[in-house]
């Protein structure tokens, strides 16, 4: 009976030990759930902080102040040379003519009113002027509405930047200078709406003519480069390394290499860039075809890798079943495997073109940090890229810049998103099921 009691108690004894135990593991597996919860929570929580950030700066810096004027093209001042070609444009006197525009309205009296005056309407209205006439040059003897952006620093007053009340002394613009623009005001002619300087304009350094246009066609065409360069060069790796390449210490000491390139600093590729192309070579600064060789250097270790790990994942039995039908081994790889593959090579491409895309380092090493002003038409035109044209503005300090610099990363986060939702959109489309 004592015997059987022990044992009675004995196992009430480890039934309460596992129901402890349970207990425990339950409450241990509850805390993880809520930790990784509280994780995702404050992760998502960052990241909502930064877009507000982001898009707060960024959507203003989609539209500025314009004034509309009406001004009187007189054919003698503006073309002089009578064939309303470039230089006789800009022999002429556009910018007379617009600040006789602004005095008709404003009617300044005295030499600092005309100062003042003269000085509420954009550096680049004159250049606006002349290309409408290059564009139609029926337009000269008539008197038409423009609308001219206005200058920076009444672009920050009329946002509410700068205050009336402050002193004078202390403002960027007198006294004088917001008397006229209250008149502006008051006869509806200033008028906030899209900024087409942001889209069409290039760099500049007054604030209000900086646009991306620019730096997003530089960038258009070094990913097209890189593009060009690094996914035949990647996939051709990862084919070989996988499927033909035997198993050696040289392909073990390659293999070992690339996955190192996979994490080694992109400013190192700037540096490489820096001494064979450009010091070695001769290659000019500050081209999209230096620039694009060094991005494809910096992506081939993703290509490479993340290739591989597509070819790897197609079943071996797709590839016997072509070799047991009498296919060749070149046949059943590239008529069977690569094809199977080809979803998660395009979007390891697509996911390292992203990632080049926000690259700033390595095209700094290579000068294309560099002031450019005209739209870059080749892969030998000086050009510069989007992140670098946001590293250049984010240091001046002009409000206008603060805005534009934010919806400039608003555009590259909209082409980031565009590549990784073409990405997704090309491997369902070209997936299939085994």
């Amino acid at each position: 009976m004592n015997n059987q009691s022990n044992e009675s108690h004995a196992t009430l004894h480890d039934a309460d030990r596992v129901k402890e135990n349970l207990r425990k593991r339950r409450a241990e597996e509850a805390r993880f759930k809520w930790l990784g919860r509280a994780a995702i929570g404050l992760a998502l929580s960052f990241l909502v902080v930064l877009f507000i950030s982001i898009f707060s700066k960024g959507i203003p810096g989609f539209f500025q102040y314009y004034v509309t004027l009406e001004v009187f093209l007189d054919a003698e001042r503006i073309d002089p040379e009578g064939d309303a070609g470039v230089n006789s444009l800009y022999a002429g006197d556009a910018k007379g003519v617009i600040n006789d525009a602004v005095f008709e309205i404003l009617k300044p009296e005295g030499r600092k009113a005309k100062k003042s005056a003269r000085k509420i309407v954009s550096k680049g209205a004159e250049k606006r002027l002349r290309n409408m006439i290059l564009n139609d040059p029926s337009l000269l003897g008539k008197t038409i509405e423009v609308q001219f952006a206005l200058d920076d620093d009444i672009d920050s007053f009329l946002r509410g930047f700068i205050d009336r009340n402050t002193p004078e002394s202390d403002r960027r613009i007198d006294d004088t200078m917001i008397s006229f623009v209250d008149t502006l005001n008051e006869m509806g002619i200033v008028s906030y709406r899209l900024s087409d300087y942001l889209f069409f304009g290039s760099a500049s350094r007054n604030a209000e003519m900086a646009g991306i246009r620019g730096a997003f066609v530089g960038s258009i065409i070094t990913l097209a480069i890189c593009l060009s360069i690094a996914f035949p060069l990647g996939v051709a790796t990862a084919v070989y390394l996988e499927e033909f390449a035997q198993k050696t210490r040289f392909t073990e000491f390659i293999e070992i290499n690339i996955n190192n390139l996979a994490a080694v600093p992109s400013v190192v590729f700037g540096i490489l860039g820096l001494a064979i192309f450009i010091n070695l070579f001769g290659i000019p600064r500050s081209i999209p075809l230096v620039g694009g060789i060094v991005l494809a250097l910096m992506t081939l270790p993703t290509i490479i890798i993340s290739s591989r790990a597509a070819i790897s994942a197609v079943p071996p039995s797709i590839k016997d079943a072509a070799l047991s039908l009498g296919a060749s081994k070149h046949q059943a790889v590239f008529h069977h495997v690569i094809p199977l593959a080809l979803p998660g090579m395009l979007t390891g491409t697509i996911i390292g073109m992203a990632q080049a895309l926000g690259e700033t380092a390595p095209l700094l090493m290579i000068g294309m940090v560099a002031f450019i002003v005209d739209i870059p038409g080749g892969i030998t035109d000086p050009a510069t890229v989007l992140p670098v044209q946001i590293f250049m503005w984010a240091d001046f300090s002009e409000r206008m810049f603060i805005y534009k610099t934010s919806a400039a990363i608003v555009v590259l986060l909209a082409f980031l998103i565009t590549m990784n939702i073409g990405a997704i959109w090309l491997r369902k489309k070209l997936e299939r099921r085994w």
